[in-house]
């Protein structure tokens, strides 16, 4: 009866909490060694040395994660250091000494772990960050067996089994995590972590080791302090809310105590990783300004911007792949325009603006650099690369019909959000599919939005400073920098022909004549042949023929010549959730852009009698 009347609230710790008296934890509870050798002992040494004194530079200060890597000659070092958060710096640090002294004892293998109560050291000779789970993992089970042997084991099961459930869906509760992995890398974790010390009741301690998650339950404290957060909003399924159990704390002398702690690495689950299916968005209140971090910590992020960490280079610059200090995989963009006090105050006020939008179909801005030799932005890493690389060349046919349906209505919503639902207009200018990038799941986030002037508050406008794609450019921003949303709703049905035919619309080699995939495309359309565009890489029977054609009308609908005649994005939204059952539209001639750079635009009237107003040809350059 004792052990039931700790039933009093669902609680869970708040890990953030220091011990009262020094305790490192140093109890040694797994250590691995990799089979494989160095092939360079002294090189490694150096690399190895190099890589410990970062990490303690950086628990010197207080951290209770951090990484560190040193990539120099055959055998370079990644390695990384968590303490549990509820221990103090000094004990986290004694804890990291004897962890060094004891991965040492793996000589020259070119990867080792070791795992104390209170701290995690691994090292690898390869970037190991995102990994949730790793072969080794186990439970420990120890302590004296509990006397109410049924109703404990009873009472441990369940506690787990809430907080396997609970703990993605707590915001706070990851100490800095990993977004593209979030959610679902944790209950990875978990549930093998649960698998592991289901078997330890009735003994009285039980702990389950892995590289991405520890989980601990003990009838006495292992922790300094009692904090606690309520789990009631985290469990929402029926019955789960009138449960009370104590979790994380002391409560009598027989009391039972849990904790999950995370590795830090995992990145802190942001807000846009917490699903809200309705809206799919997620913006502040208020202006927030983004992470401002260093050159310094960029450039050691990046590998000294390394040509081996280059994703790619596109219109505003190079992209290269980085790891910052606590874990978290970034792309950093170096911005390839001129670096005066007019373009930093511009660029930090535009900066603070696009760092608020929040959407699942946006690529997240995270911080920025602008104190340095160069302009730095810092984005979410989408794995997948962008869309191009899955449509063309080597790439061709990876991508399934419902793949590509759902790139093509995400990027509507993207742009729906920027243009109508985020408090200020952005007209993104450059939709093409190398500004799509797609994450874990394949799913669409439009990146390199909003840095190039803001739509002003008339809605439209001459603009003088021009940025945009020969290819996917509306005619009327090309030729007379007439800026509005169209001009987004003219490249994304551009964009939405390339994705259904697996062509690029620039490439001028298409058969039988040397036409663009526009023109080619409302050629076959007219004559009744639109299918005939469908790439041939694609599985006929994953589409219906009926919404195949109703989406590329869609796609004419967008790219028309007169811009008030295209759909807004919202409307394109509206269209694509009903393609189904969509009625036929005739949609008018789009405006062509011809292999000798010019623009052929034909008015939507194109009965008058006068040859000048019936076809009027512009020249525009690449």
């Amino acid at each position: 009866m004792e052990l039931l009347r700790i039933c009093i609230s669902l609680t869970v710790i708040w890990c953030l909490l220091e011990m009262g008296a020094s305790n490192p934890q140093t109890v040694l509870l797994n250590q691995g060694c990799s089979m494989f050798n160095v092939t360079s002992f002294s090189g490694f040494s150096r690399n190895l040395n190099a890589t410990l004194t970062e990490l303690r530079g950086q628990l010197d200060k207080g951290m209770h994660f951090a990484v560190a890597q040193e990539a120099t000659g055959s055998d370079p070092v990644y390695a990384m250091v968590q303490c549990r958060n509820y221990m103090s710096r000094n004990d986290c640090i004694s804890c990291f000494s004897t962890a060094s002294s004891q991965i040492r004892n793996c000589s020259a293998a070119n990867g080792a772990r070791v795992i104390f109560d209170g701290c995690f050291l691994r090292y690898e000779s390869n970037m190991f960050y995102q990994e949730s789970t790793q072969v080794g993992n186990l439970g420990i089970c120890g302590g004296s067996t509990a006397s109410q042997q049924s109703v404990f084991g009873t009472t441990v099961e369940r506690l787990l089994g809430d907080l396997v459930k609970a703990t993605p869906r707590i915001d706070s509760f990851f100490a800095a995590s990993r977004e593209e992995v979030g959610g679902k890398g944790c209950m990875e974790c978990l549930k093998v972590a649960l698998a592991n010390i289901q078997r330890c009741p009735p003994d009285s301690d039980g702990r389950a080791v892995d590289t991405g998650c520890f989980l601990r339950y003990s009838d006495s404290p292992f922790f300094g302090a009692n904090y606690t957060i309520d789990l009631k909003p985290f469990l929402k399924t029926r019955n789960t809310t009138k449960r009370d159990a104590l979790i994380g704390g002391l409560v009598g002398g027989g009391g039972l105590l849990l904790l999950i702690t995370l590795l830090l690495f995992w990145v802190r689950k942001s807000r846009n990783n917490m699903a809200v299916p309705q809206e799919d968005v997620e913006a502040p209140p208020e202006l927030q300004g983004p992470l401002t971090y260093t050159y310094k910590e960029l450039n050691f992020a990046t590998t000294n911007f390394s040509q081996q960490n280059k994703l790619g280079e596109g219109g505003f610059g190079e992209v290269y792949k980085g790891i910052l200090k606590n874990g978290r995989v970034v792309a950093v963009k170096k911005l390839a325009i001129s670096k005066s006090e007019k373009v930093k105050a511009e660029f930090d006020t535009e900066v603070k603006l696009i760092s608020n939008v929040h959407h699942r179909n946006l690529v997240r801005l995270v911080g920025c650099c602008s104190k340095g030799p160069e302009l730095l932005l810092v984005y979410e890493f989408m794995p997948n690369g962008s869309l191009d690389k899955h449509l063309f060349g080597e790439g061709h046919g990876s991508l399934n019909w419902k793949q590509r349906f759902d790139i093509i209505v995400g990027t509507a919503k993207g742009l729906a959000y920027l243009h109508e639902e985020f408090h200020a207009c952005i007209i993104h200018r450059d939709i093409k599919p190398s500004n799509i990038l797609l994450d874990r799941d394949f799913q669409p986030k439009i990146a390199d939005f909003g840095l190039v002037r803001l739509l002003p508050e008339d809605q439209t406008h001459l603009s003088t400073k021009f940025a945009g794609t020969f290819g996917y450019t509306a005619p009327e921003y090309a030729i007379h920098g007439q800026l509005s949303v169209k001009v987004d709703t003219y490249s994304f049905g551009v964009v939405v022909l390339e994705i259904i035919s697996g062509l690029k619309n620039n490439e001028t080699s298409l058969e039988p004549t040397a036409e663009f995939l526009l023109k080619r495309a409302w050629g076959l359309y007219q004559d009744n042949m639109a299918m005939e565009i469908v790439d041939r890489s694609l599985d006929p029977e994953e589409y219906d023929i009926d919404e195949m054609q109703r989406m590329i009308e869609i796609a004419f609908l967008c790219t028309q010549s007169s811009a008030s005649l295209r759909p807004t994005m919202s409307e394109v939204v509206t269209m694509l959730r009903t393609v189904s059952s969509l009625e036929p539209r005739q949609p008018t001639r789009p405006a062509f852009i011809e292999s000798d750079r010019r623009v052929d635009i034909i008015p939507q009237d194109n009965r008058s009698t006068s040859t000048s107003s019936s076809n009027a040809t512009n020249s525009i350059s690449q």
